[in-house]
């Protein structure tokens, strides 16, 4: 078992005491991290003891351990999967060559890049969750919410220690910045702009862990194939968290239909919001928009960038060693879908720049997966409405979607047909009020909100009623 090393005052498995300079630069980046913690970390509930997992070790089995703890005093640290031995680069130019430990220097600079990228989504949900506290629907839900931020913001960290262990000056001047900019703000937005968008609200909060933090799971994924074998490792266990916020997103949601399809039979009507419900017609609004949002974090369909990526073996496919092909693409092609004039078509395109979209399907798949089960609730409950995704380029900001208007069902659309009907797409300034209006926070042991079922089970085989958050 890679036991993590809980005697430093960083917790880690990488043998920091051996590297003295090392140590000292994230010694001196952890105070700066805590003031940020402190000043954009959860709000109103520092002091509160919370139930929560901390990992213990990089084993696949028991790696971690639950107790209460003050947030601020939560074990950050640096925790990457043990090594393979001999394990080689398994695609791109340098395909079976050993996996480097250290940076190649002609890829510093992209390398550098995609580490910054990553790491600064991290802090920025966390930004974008810091008042949700103050609504919740319960105590479960509110502990949920907090391991998804700790894990955040250790997240911040893996990142940090690749930049300030590999990267010299640049890297740490680029871990600084990583705490300096802030979701939303004007003068310094955070880099991808899903990480831009607020977090009002709980039905947000959930719309964005199932799809939001599932591109996380992907680009992860990637980057976890690299051939920059620090990276992959670190990434490799960063999974190992990331699973769970995504059952936050998905059980939250199918909370939420449940507990609207429960209302729809007791009353005997679509039209739940005058019972405290959630209606599944705003239900698919606010799907529509999270899903649009987090289709554009993927980048172009066609992608120079992420042709250069996969030849220099930086960030692989997703399951880049279960692919039955020569894995460097170079006469290879894949079917993507496009704009030919105003008609949606498919057509192939060479394989090395349109990996972003084999990353999309890949995503999409997984997505309509998650919605698929959410519509068996429905369907239990004899109701005869679905939920749906929205075609793919429905509402993009980016790639070959961005500059023209799709309808949900995929058809290209006059800017009139989008402004006489959006609002029956998108969430609306009556949508988002009323969302609000239910946001009222329920904090007693084993109750819940009226707009969301109870879990089926608690955490750590505690009961549903279990003290999650110790608020007394």
């Amino acid at each position: 078992m890679a036991a993590v090393d809980y005697l430093e005052r960083i917790p880690n498995n990488v043998n920091l005491r051996e590297n003295r300079r090392l140590l000292r630069a994230l010694e001196e980046w952890q105070p700066k991290f805590l003031d940020w913690w402190s000043e954009m970390g959860p709000l109103g509930f520092q002091a509160k003891e919370v139930y929560l997992r901390t990992a213990i070790s990089v084993d696949a089995k028991g790696w971690a351990q639950f107790g209460y703890l003050r947030m601020p005093e939560y074990r950050w640290g640096i925790f990457l999967a043990e090594p393979e031995p001999g394990r080689a680069i398994n695609f791109g130019d340098h395909q079976g060559q050993p996996a480097w430990q250290e940076v190649p220097g002609e890829h510093r600079g992209t390398l550098r890049r995609l580490i910054v990228t990553q790491g600064d989504t991290e802090p920025a949900s966390v930004e974008q969750q810091r008042h949700l506290g103050r609504t919740c629907p319960s105590l479960y839900d509110l502990r949920n919410l907090f391991q998804v931020n700790v894990e955040e913001g250790r997240h911040l960290w893996a990142m940090v220690y690749l930049l300030d262990a590999y990267f010299g000056r640049d890297g740490r001047e680029e871990s600084e910045a990583l705490l300096q900019r802030r979701s939303g703000d004007r003068d310094k937005p955070r880099i991808l702009g899903a990480f831009n968008e607020r977090t009002p609200d709980w039905l947000s909060f959930y719309m964005f862990t199932y799809f939001t933090d599932r591109d996380g799971k992907y680009q992860l994924a990637a980057l976890a194939e690299s051939g920059f074998d620090p990276l992959s490792r670190t990434c490799r266990f960063m999974l190992t968290e990331e699973a769970h916020h995504m059952f936050v997103g998905e059980t939250g949601i199918g909370r939420i239909v449940q507990r609207t399809c429960e209302l729809m039979r007791e009353h005997k009507t679509d039209d739940i919001r005058q019972f405290g419900g959630i209606d599944l017609r705003t239900l698919q609004r606010y799907l529509n928009f999270h899903y649009s949002v987090s289709l554009d974090l993927f980048g172009s369909e066609i992608s120079t960038n992420a042709a250069n990526f996969y030849t220099m073996g930086l960030k692989g496919r997703f399951e880049e060693t279960k692919k039955d092909d020569d894995h460097r693409l170079k006469d290879a092609t894949y079917r993507v879908t496009a704009l030919d004039g105003e008609r949606v078509v498919t057509r192939e395109e060479p394989a090395l720049p349109t990996l972003n979209e084999r990353l999309r399907d890949d995503y999409i798949a997984d997505c309509a997966r998650g919605v698929a089960r959410w519509n068996e609730i429905i369907k239990r409950h004899g109701l005869g409405s679905e939920l749906a995704l929205p075609h793919r380029g429905f509402r993009r900001a980016i790639g070959s979607f961005a500059d023209v208007r799709v309808s949900p069902d995929g058809r290209v659309i006059s800017e009139a047909e989008w402004d006489a009907r959006k609002d029956e797409w998108l969430p609306t300034e009556n949508d988002k009020v009323f969302v609000q209006s239910l946001m009222r926070p329920v904090v007693e042991r084993g109750k819940f909100a009226n707009w969301i079922a109870p879990p089926a089970r608690g955490i750590n085989g505690q009961p549903i009623d279990f003290e999650y958050v110790r608020l007394a």
